[in-house]
Parts: structure tokens; C-alpha cells; sequence
């Protein structure tokens, strides 16, 4: 009496040879679909952090163009901006957001931060990009003004 093999062994045998396949084309295609949501999330990211520099930079720029020389303001001259002070101003503002920035004081009267801020990737770094870095700077210019126009 011979056995007649089951059809469930008949299909497994048959179809050994096929079995953990998969085409060049899925591997490349869902490659490809991961570096693009990498691309827009990681750097919709940066683009976030890039704004929040932008914001962070003009926020420190009014605060030290807040810190004015004294001497100028009691006797009604051009304001000035104490440089000291200002930068001050500006850096305690940039370590109390944790970032990291310049101050600089031109003309007496503008007070210009750069902000440097980092973005970590979450999926780029699959393909070795682990950071992206935001820059950006904004200027705060001191002014007197009398009935809206400027003196």
C-alpha cells in the first residue's frame, strides 16, 4: 500500500524554492519611501528649529536693545544702547532658551544676535546624517520717536 502524500505536502515541496524570496524591486522601492519620510520629517524638523532660532534671535536682539546708556537717556540725546548691558541682556536670554548665539552693537543704537541651534535627526541617521544645523540672526534697532515720528 502506497501512501499518496497530502496535498498540503505537496504544495509545501513544490513550492520550496520560492520560499523567502523577494524582488529587487520591493527592496528598492521601500529604500526609497523610507528616505523620503526621513527627508520630510527630518527636515520639517530643521525647518521648525530654524524658525525658532529666527524667533529666539529677535527676541534677544529687543532685550538688549532694551539696556540703555543712562547718560544718554537723562540728558534727551539719541539713545544709546550700553553695550555691556546689552549683551548681556541678550546672552542671558539666549542661555535661559539653551542656545547658543553672538550679540553684537553697531551704530550705538542696533543690537544684532546670531542664534545656532541643532536639529537631531530621527530618521536620517539611518543613512548617517544624525544633526541639522539652524542659523539665523535678526536686528533690534533703539529709536526715539515723538507723535509716531522718529527724532
Amino acid at each position: 500500500m502506497t501512501r499518496t502524500p497530502s496535498p498540503r505536502h505537496a504544495l509545501r515541496r513544490s513550492g520550496s524554492a520560492e520560499r523567502g524570496s523577494i524582488s529587487a524591486w520591493a527592496v528598492v522601492s521601500t529604500l526609497a519611501l523610507i528616505l523620503c519620510a526621513g527627508l520630510a520629517v527630518d527636515l520639517g524638523g530643521q525647518v521648525h528649529t530654524l524658525q525658532r532660532a529666527h524667533d529666539l534671535a529677535q527676541q534677544a536682539a529687543r532685550a538688549g536693545g532694551q539696556a540703555l546708556s543712562a547718560a544718554h537717556a537723562q540728558r534727551g540725546d539719541v539713545l544709546a544702547v550700553d553695550v555691556v548691558a546689552a549683551k548681556a541682556e541678550a546672552n542671558r536670554y539666549l542661555d535661559a532658551a539653551g542656545v547658543t548665539g553672538t550679540v553684537t552693537v553697531t551704530n550705538g543704537n542696533e543690537v544684532t544676535v546670531t542664534v545656532t541651534d541643532t536639529y537631531d535627526t530621527i530618521l536620517l541617521g539611518i543613512i548617517g546624517i544624525t544633526h541639522l544645523d539652524a542659523t539665523a540672526d535678526a536686528t533690534a534697532r533703539t529709536v526715539r520717536t515723538l507723535g509716531g515720528t522718529e527724532q
